[in-house]
């Protein structure tokens, strides 16, 4: 297992997303969640991923693990989606909203399942903006691995 991405990302209006577009084309809220049912994690663009947070704006834990196979679910988790993903190049990006900032995933060119999942939304989504003084509200966890496509789906 690998993890790019381990610690604190900023959002803005409750966004982050993986790009991996040549064009890095970042699609409209409803072009990103087409035909979906959850909201947390858009799949509905080829080689893009829209994920939302709680926090409207300011740093939330995040941590992006690339693995070999499907890890167990960790029931401690309190929302959670799967989604099947592509790369649409050789090049993925955890990439922060307006391309602020981003963490290289280097993901393989080939079909992934992912899995986000979030803990503490809902008390992220009431406070609105942490400060950096402020405790941490809400962490996510972004989940890889190699994978034929399947329809979405939540658990808990």
């Amino acid at each position: 297992m690998r993890r790019p991405v381990e610690g604190e990302v900023h959002v803005h209006y409750g966004q982050i997303y993986v790009e991996s577009a040549p064009d890095d084309h970042v699609p409209d809220l409803a072009e990103a969640f087409a035909g979906q049912r959850a909201g947390l994690c858009g799949a509905a663009t080829p080689g893009f991923l829209w994920l939302n947070t709680g926090l409207h704006t300011g740093d939330v834990g995040f941590t992006v693990e690339v693995r070999d196979q499907a890890p167990p679910l960790d029931p401690a988790r309190e929302d959670v989606v799967e989604v099947s993903f592509r790369p649409a190049s050789d090049r993925s990006a955890l990439v922060q909203w307006a391309g602020e900032d981003s963490w290289d995933l280097d993901l393989e060119e080939t079909d992934h399942r992912v899995r986000y999942c979030a803990s503490g939304m809902d008390r992220a989504r009431e406070t609105d903006t942490r400060s950096a003084d402020d405790p941490q509200l809400d962490r996510y966890l972004l989940q890889f691995w190699p994978a034929p496509p399947r329809p979405s789906r939540t658990a808990s």
